[in-house]
This record gives C-alpha cells, structure tokens and sequence, in this order.
C-alpha cells in the first residue's frame, strides 16, 4: 500500500493515470451510446457538434436550438466534423488534465513542496466528478484550464498574460468577470499600502499604476475584439444568445437555485423579468463585500466568489458547481479543519443535493407536482452552501505567499 501511494505521489504517472482514467471514460461512453438506451454523452455534446457543422457549412452557428455560447467554442469544435466525432472529447479531457498540472504550479508558487502539491492536485485529477464531466462532452473544463492560467500568471506577475487569459475567459463564459475588482484590488495593493487615513482622493489614486493599466488594457482588448469580430461575423444574434440571454434565463425544473419556486410562479406574468434582475442584486452586494475583505489571497477570494455566485445565482446546475470545486484544491492546504471535519462538511453538500434530488426525480420521472418541495430542497441546500463557506472562512489560516521555481 505505502508503495502504491508513493507512486502515485510521482508526477508522470499521476498525471498518466488521471489521463487514461478520462481516456477510457471516453471510450467507454462512445460503447454505450452505441449499445444502450441511456446514453452516456451529454446532449450539450449533441449541441456544440451541431454548432461547429453549422459552421463547416458557411453557416451561423446559432441555426442550432439552444446553442447558447461563444462561436469560439464551435470553431474549436469543427474537428469533430472534419476528423472523428471524440475530437472534443479529447480536447475536454485534455484541459482537465491541464489544470491538474496548473493547480499543482500554483501550489508550488504559494510555498507549497511538490510532494504535498501532488497530493493535493490528485484531489482533482482523480476526482470521478470532472472525469465523468469532461469525459461526457460537457466543455466547463476549457474554463478552468483559463480560469488556474489565470491565477498561475498572477501568481508569478505574469501581468500581460493573466489579462489575455482573464479577457478570454470571460467571453468564453460570463461569470470570471466576478474576478475583476479582486484583481484590481490585488494590483492596487502592490503599489499603494494602506494609511491609517481614507480620503476618496487617495482611494481613487490608488488605482492609477502601470500594473493595472497594462491588465485592463489586455484584458479588455482581447474581450472586445473577440466580440467586435463575432458581431461583425454573426450579427445581434450572438450578442443575445452567448450573453443577453443569460440575464434573463429561467429555468423553472432543473434548478437549485432559491429563487426557483418565485420564477416558477410568475412565469407568466409582466413581472417575470423584473424579478429575475432583482436576483441579481444579492450577488451583488456579496460579491463586493467578499471581494473588498479577502482580496489579499486572490485564489481564495476567486474560490469565494465563484461559490457565491453559484449558490445565490438565479439558475444554479450540478455543472456550476465545478466552476468553484476546481479552484478548492488551492484552498484546502490552508485549511484548519480536520478530516473528520471535512469528510463530514462534504458529507452534508452531498446530503443537500439529495435531498433535492428526490423531489425532482418525482417530478420528471413520475409526473408528481412537487415543486414546492424543490423549493424547499433547494432553500436547505442554500443554508448548506452558506453554512460551508463560513466554516472554510472561519479555519482558512492565510499565508504569505513565497515565490518558488516551478518544476
């Protein structure tokens, strides 16, 4: 057994290991999607292929229902027509992989010795969560990858491509854009210490350095001039679909959200979308109040964010909660809580998504109206959520950070 896990402490093979594991997923899923009737691709898969064919001929990629993302991502995808359908598959599991390794560099920056790096990255890397998530077809891999390049360059004040990532990013999925004012406030404070006074003056000077104008420049260049081009390319219809639409979603089942049962019940009324823009403002104010305390440790503030975000979001999925599960291996060395004290705060998020699972499952598999209770299961959940976060808050032992040489 020592044997077996000092191997696996070894970086080659875990990182071979975490690969072939995804690999023979993808193989397996391409077996039962031909031989069962439940199949194991995700239908978001079915889309982006759709999408990327589109393009392959002349077309928009819009012209596919329910294809709701950024044309980069069918772009990226037309291998699937021209070379093997798995094509994407391959690509997905490959940004797994690549953020197991980026994790594991900025565990080394943060001071971190590579055994222990290794340790944690396995976390994710031999998570049967992402696997099963990218190996699929689900593309929230590609945004981790982006979202740890991100924090890896600005962990080794890698400016110019942090801002490149952050941009890109961002068009890729909207939600990163939480990062922004944690990132202006770390830029800050490597030029302006705090004074024992405040002055707005001084406090809107503080923002005026090199460091930051070289972020917002690269980082907005590379944003806008990817939608200038797919705007130019696709019209008003890209605009709605990859991002418009999303401020006024609703899902009114598949949802763990706590506004679900309100967005349920006024779906038919002139005060619908009203309301889903009011869901916004909770996130707000948290967002800015979390970004303001913890912004000092910038992957632990991104990690709060995203959980923020996520549990108080008018439309919250299971594929959400990778946005901040793959930014928790950062955290968790950290930590103070023991492993009894974890194995239990994740036995309880568990718990959480059961209970609201049950309920759901009687309504889309037996018809049952169970709505209200989804409700319920859904508010529980939130409670759970919030009651984790402050439990990781309450035992996160920050540390200076102490630059190393990567492997």
């Amino acid at each position: 057994m020592e044997r077996l896990i000092t191997k696996l402490t070894e970086k080659r093979v875990l990182f071979s290991v975490s690969f072939t594991l995804r690999l023979v997923l993808v193989l397996y899923g391409d077996h039962q999607d031909k031989t069962m009737v439940v199949k194991y691709t995700d239908i978001d898969y079915h889309v982006f292929t759709d999408a990327a064919r589109f393009i392959t001929q002349g077309q928009s990629p819009y012209n596919r229902s329910t294809y709701r993302y950024t044309p980069l991502l069918a772009w990226m995808l037309t291998p699937n027509i021209y070379l093997f359908m798995s094509f994407g598959k391959i690509l997905f599991i490959l940004c797994d992989v690549l953020s197991g390794l980026l994790i594991y560099k900025i565990l080394r920056l943060r001071g971190l010795s590579s055994e222990t790096s290794l340790c944690v990255s396995s976390l994710w890397l031999l998570n049967p969560l992402p696997m099963g998530v990218s190996s699929r077809g689900n593309a929230e891999s590609i945004l981790a990858a982006l979202v740890l390049g991100t924090l890896l360059c600005m962990e080794a004040r890698r400016l110019s491509w942090a801002a490149l990532l952050f941009g890109l990013s961002v068009h890729m999925k909207i939600y990163p854009v939480t990062y922004a004012l944690p990132i202006a406030l770390t830029l800050r404070t490597q030029k302006r210490k705090a004074t024992s006074t405040f002055s707005p003056t001084s406090f809107i000077a503080s923002f005026i350095n090199k460091e930051l104008f070289v972020f917002a420049s690269v980082s907005g260049g590379v944003f806008c001039i990817l939608t200038a081009v797919f705007y130019h390319m696709y019209g008003w219809e890209f605009l709605h679909e990859t991002y418009l639409y999303h401020l006024t979603r609703r899902d009114i089942r598949h949802n763990f959200s706590p506004y679900f049962y309100m967005i349920y019940l006024t779906a038919d009324t002139r005060w619908s979308q009203w309301l889903g823009l009011a869901a916004f403002l909770p996130q707000l104010v948290l967002l800015l109040i979390v970004s303001w305390a913890f912004h000092s440790d910038l992957a632990f503030c991104c990690f709060l964010n995203t959980a923020v975000f996520v549990s108080f979001n008018k439309v919250c999925t299971s594929q959400y909660f990778l946005w901040y599960l793959c930014l928790l291996p950062l955290v968790i060395p950290r930590l103070s809580l023991s492993v009894k004290q974890c194995l239990g705060l994740l036995l309880l998020w568990f718990a959480g998504q059961g209970v609201w699972l049950a309920p759901a499952y009687f309504l889309e598999f037996q018809g049952y109206n169970t709505f209200l209770w989804m409700w319920l299961a859904g508010l529980l959940f939130l409670v759970i959520n919030c009651f984790i976060l402050v439990q990781i808050i309450s035992h996160y032992k920050p540390q200076p950070p102490q630059t190393l040489k990567t492997d």
